[in-house]
């Protein structure tokens, strides 16, 4: 079973229930096929944005912690590769979350993300995959 990518805006729409993407977020998280895989960029950009939220950062580290978001990817073994894709789309002004979560299905061969972010419609990864956006926002 391949796991499934998760995004920064996912998790902050999950715990900020005014987020207009809460109900779809949600949603495709319990239709989600596990594992979650995310990285470490993913999960301190998730607890940054969600600082003002009192206990957020906290639930954001509980998930890492039960096993509910893993991350089997360090960014000091990757960086090779993360170098690469950040020169790829330097054009499109890439961040290194999205730039890590790139890697992460080349090395578990996965298009499915779930994320908010229309840039992995551009977004490429393997020999040019598409990848395959499991949140629908209509």
């Amino acid at each position: 079973m391949k796991p499934v990518l998760l995004d920064t805006g996912v998790i902050v729409a999950l715990l900020d229930r005014s987020e207009k993407a809460y109900r779809a977020s949600a949603e495709a998280i319990h239709r989600a096929v596990w594992p979650l895989i995310t990285c470490e960029a993913v999960i301190a950009e998730s607890c940054y944005l969600l600082r003002k939220f009192p206990g957020a950062p906290e639930a954001i580290l509980d998930n890492v912690v039960a096993g509910i978001f893993q991350i089997p990817f360090q960014i000091s073994k990757e960086a090779a590769g993360i170098k690469r894709i950040l020169r790829k789309y330097r054009d499109r002004k890439i961040d290194l979350a999205d730039a890590c979560l790139i890697r992460l299905a080349d090395e578990f061969e996965t298009a499915d993300i779930l994320t908010l972010d229309n840039d992995f419609k551009i977004y490429r990864w393997g020999q040019n995959k598409p990848f395959r956006i499991l949140l629908d926002l209509h």
